[in-house]
């Protein structure tokens, strides 16, 4: 009998053979389709030459090897929606990730058979220590915004001036004949493609304040400070609609972040917050791959997502101070501007058979904030305000970023 795995092995070999695709390798024609414009605007095939330009672009970013293979951090970068490409290519991005995410890995195949609901542990769900740790951190919140708008313009001159560097703006043209019959109209090319580079003099320059001001909702003055302060007005005239795209990216990043800076958490009334009978009533659901069986947690089985979870989780069963916790299910959220965030466990540790310690821990492969995304750093000190907003009864629950039981412990 052919195993699950076999299957799968073999079902990814018959689609490279019929497409002529190699899961997780990129080559260098892979974008030769995308559509691009021609000088009047038409839309034509970007080509073999400029696909070569993207490819050299993801192996000189990491994103894949000197052989094509696909790295993690194309990965990251395609789940994450972060993936960073030349300016000339913003209106292909679109197109680009799709033939990235048909490469990136192989077939992701789930096997229904391994799919296991996972039960809660009502022993657990129903004691008094999981009752005191549901209570310090069951409660809703509300958020509200201030920011110091002339951090915000220095933060944005910053990061136009040091974004990536922008080409000259290019004309690639081709040769066809044409011929019209009964059949219709048929065209061939006669001549390999050409590229032109524009002189700054030859392109009409569009209005770049209305265009980032719709972009980004600032003001005309606060774009034109931005924009004399960063020194990058010449990569405006060499290369307009790319300039705009990349202006518009640094800022609007800035804002996301400028907002969470000054963002301030209240807690709602009693009346608001996830009720304790929420992990029975709805359902979780894992595979065998990603489960771990438990005696403290209230479930039976903890469904992780990384092996630094996987680690944690196993960290907490043998822990003598833990002694209940819980995997926050994907319906505990809390609200921030950039969308909701999951914190990863709630946990009772108590020391020396007194004092209780109820903590809130996302678990992380590295302690330093810069190692991650501006996003994922935005959303930890969203969760970090949301928990200091309910610290107002005695004991209340400390929220906090580790990497192991270790680094929660050997905190004051």
């Amino acid at each position: 009998m052919e195993s699950y795995q076999e299957f799968a092995e073999r079902l990814q070999k018959e689609i490279e053979d019929d497409t002529g695709i190699r899961f997780g390798v990129v080559e260098p024609h892979h974008f030769a389709s995308v559509s691009g414009y021609d000088a009047y605007g038409r839309a034509q095939a970007i080509g073999g030459e400029r696909s070569k330009v993207i490819w050299d672009h993801l192996k000189t970013r990491g994103y894949i090897d000197s052989k094509g293979k696909v790295q993690d951090m194309l990965r990251r970068a395609l789940r994450d929606d972060t993936l960073a490409l030349p300016a000339e290519f913003a209106e292909q991005a679109a197109q680009i990730g799709a033939v990235l995410r048909k490469v990136a890995g192989g077939l992701e195949i789930k096997n229904a058979d391994e799919r296991r609901q996972v039960r809660t542990r009502q022993a657990v769900l129903q004691s008094a220590e999981f009752k005191a740790l549901w209570e310090r951190i069951k409660h809703r919140t509300t958020y509200r915004v201030q920011f110091d708008n002339e951090k915000l313009i220095a933060d944005c001159k910053r990061a136009v001036e040091t974004a990536p560097e922008i080409p000259k703006t290019r004309l690639q043209w081709r040769k066809a004949d044409i011929a019209i019959g009964k059949a219709g109209v048929a065209a061939m090319e006669t001549g390999g493609a050409s590229t032109v580079l524009l002189e700054e003099g030859d392109i009409e320059l569009p209005d770049v304040l209305t265009d980032l001001q719709d972009r980004t909702q600032l003001t005309r003055r606060s774009i034109q400070r931005i924009l004399s302060g960063s020194g990058r007005l010449n990569d405006f005239k060499r290369n307009p609609q790319a300039f705009i795209e990349l202006a518009a990216e640094a800022i609007n990043r800035c804002k996301r972040l400028a907002i969470v800076d000054g963002i301030k958490y209240q807690r709602l009334g009693d009346q608001h917050y996830y009720a304790q009978e929420l992990f029975a009533q709805n359902e979780l659901t894992g595979y065998l791959k990603n489960l771990m069986s438990t005696t403290k947690s209230v479930y039976e089985q903890v469904v992780y997502d990384s092996e630094v979870e996987r680690s944690f989780g196993d960290q907490l069963e043998k822990n003598s101070a833990v002694k209940v916790y819980a995997k926050l299910p994907g319906w505990f959220t809390v609200p921030t501007p950039l969308g909701g965030y999951n914190p990863d466990w709630a946990v009772l540790v108590e020391r020396e058979g007194a004092e209780r310690l109820y903590l809130v821990v996302e678990t992380k492969g590295d302690l330093f904030l810069d190692g991650l995304r501006a996003v994922e750093q935005a959303k930890i000190k969203c969760g970090a305000e949301h928990f200091r907003a309910l610290q107002v009864m005695e004991a209340p629950a400390r929220y906090m970023v580790a990497r192991s039981l270790d680094d929660v412990l050997g905190r004051r």
